[in-house]
This record gives structure tokens, sequence and C-alpha cells, in this order.
């Protein structure tokens, strides 16, 4: 008997053991991200409770911040990755001297305007009216140049500045004419507001005018390109790690609400299970930049229209390094 305890005791050592060695050879990688709710932190609580970022040697650390903290902590490099990578915002550090790269997009995009008020029909009607925003976010500065597709004065439109997770305060109270959000914010809000109205931001039709496409690539994964030049194993596996969780939460909608939402209630988690089965609207999309280059780059033509980069960044912002 004892020496089969002795052989249990040292059998467990070694599980003990051999986990602590699994555990040492995980590359640690920090990521900067949005909090929730937001897209940038749509996929991160999936990558740690599924552990896809284990299966591919990372131990990632996603911290969370607010729109203008992100921006700062990673242009300054402080972080040297950012998992609420919008393109824009890398274009505009790149032309700002900033040397960053968008590694690879993850989410296409797609925003809303909400309003409660009878007599806001259309996008024209917000002129001379407050509309609550994240007027730091890129998904405010391209909802602005489709509003100016529709003729919408912009100058004429008040904006109430507020971080994203302020938005669906906004939207719930009616201090806003109106509020412009994205998922899975707007999701849940309807799941709580059933009788609030989107307006007609026409994204598909605008956008497939512009450029013959309906894929509007957006928000990814940028990193500096000092780190990506000493860490190109590294950035595949992020890469890949990314990949298994989009096909999981794509595969698993209800499991991956309870997940992504986990302080809503089930009506609210029902909401996001409906939008990841509807990914036409969430846009979830794993892609390498070579893959969706001319998309990529039209995505900078609306930056330049907007006045929110001075210059085209070109490819060259776009990683191009290997890909497995």
């Amino acid at each position: 008997m004892n020496l089969l305890k002795l052989i249990g005791a040292a059998a467990c050592a070694s599980l003990l053991a051999a986990g602590s060695a699994g555990a040492q050879n995980l590359e640690n990688l920090r990521m900067v991200v949005f909090g929730p709710p937001s897209l940038g932190a749509f996929l991160p609580p999936v990558i740690k409770a599924k552990k896809f970022d284990e299966k591919h040697g990372l131990n990632i650390e996603f911290v969370e911040r607010p729109p203008d903290a992100y921006t700062v902590q990673f242009n300054t490099g402080e972080f040297q990755v950012g998992g609420s990578a919008a393109l824009l915002t890398v274009g505009l550090a790149a032309a700002r001297g900033v040397k960053v790269t968008y590694l690879f997009n993850v989410f296409n995009y797609w925003s809303y305007v909400v309003t409660s008020r009878p007599d806001i029909k259309t996008l024209k009607d917000l002129e001379g009216k407050e509309v609550a925003a994240a007027a730091s976010t890129s998904s405010y500065r391209i909802f602005t140049w489709f509003a100016k597709q529709q003729g919408v004065d912009m100058s004429k439109v008040s904006i109430v500045n507020t971080a994203p997770p302020g938005l669906m305060g906004y939207a719930m109270a009616d201090r806003a004419a109106a509020v412009h959000m994205w998922d899975p914010g707007f999701d849940l809000l309807r799941s709580q507001k059933p009788g609030i109205r989107s307006l007609d931001l026409k994204i598909e039709e605008t956008w497939k005018k512009f450029t013959g496409t309906t894929d509007i690539p957006y928000l990814g994964v940028a990193a500096h390109d000092e780190w990506i030049a000493k860490n190109p194993k590294t950035a595949v596996k992020l890469f890949n790690a990314y990949k298994d969780a989009e096909a999981w939460v794509l595969a698993n909608p209800d499991e991956a609400s309870k997940l992504i939402a986990p302080k809503s209630n089930a009506e609210g988690q029902k909401f996001v299970a409906t939008l990841i089965r509807d990914n036409k609207r969430l846009g979830m999309k794993v892609e390498w930049p070579h893959d969706i280059k001319k998309e990529l780059l039209a995505i900078y033509k609306v930056g330049v229209d907007v006045e929110l980069m001075p210059s085209d960044p070109g490819e060259k912002t776009l990683y191009s390094g290997p890909r497995q």
C-alpha cells in the first residue's frame, strides 16, 4: 500500500512539474484593448476562457483602457500590441511619425445612430440637435463620412462626447436627441429598450458605390514595427489564437454570449447570441491585410476625407510579413 502511495505521489509530482514547465514555456504578451461593451473586448474573454492563447504557446494579458488612454499608451509604446486597433488610428499614428503596423483585421465596420425622438426620422434631422458619441473613436469618424454622403452638415450637429460605456446610459435616459453606437452595445441596448429606433446610415449601398464591395475592414490588432521585427513568430501565433476564437464563437453563439457579456441578463445575452448568428452586422472576419488590401486602403481615403489624417499613409502600414 505504501508503495502504491509512493507511486501515486510520484506520478502527481511528475504531472505538476510537467504543467509548471508547460506554463513556463508560454510566451507572455501584454495587449491593450477597449473595455466592454466594445468590439475590441469581444474576443479576449473567449481567448482566455478557452485557452486559445495557450494552445498557440502564448499567455496573453488583456489590459482594458478607455479610447483616449488606449491611444496614448499604445502610441507611446507603453503597450507594444493593441487589440482595439481601428485602422484609422493606425494611419493617424503613422502620419504623426509613430512606426506602427496593422497586423490583421478582426471586425468589419457597422454602426448605428439610435433615437427615441419621433421628430428624428433621417440623419438630416440631426442638424441642430445634440448627439451623444464617443467622438475620439474611429467608429464615430467613419460615421461622419457616411453622414456626409447623405448631405448632413456635421458642423450643425452638437456632439456630446462620452466614453463607449456611457453611450447606453445616454440612450436609455434619452439625454440626447440621438446616440451613435456599435455592437455589441447596440444589441444590449435593444434588449433593455425594445422601442428604440435606428436611423438608416445606408452603409452597404454607400460603400459599394465607393469601392465596389460591401466589406469594410475596420478594427483589428496592431503592433509597433520594432516589436514585429523582433517577434515575427509571435505575430503569427496571435493571429491563430484570434482565428480559433472566431471559429469557436461562430460555432457556439449561446455559450460565447455568456463569456462576452457576463454581466448582462439572459435577455441581453440572447441578443448577443443573435448578433453572432447574424454575422453580417457583427462583421467578425479575422483576415491578414494581404487578403483585403484594396478595402483597407479605401478606409484610409475616408480618413483623409473627414480630415482625421493629413495624408494617406498607404500600404506601408499594413502587415506583409510571414503568415505561418
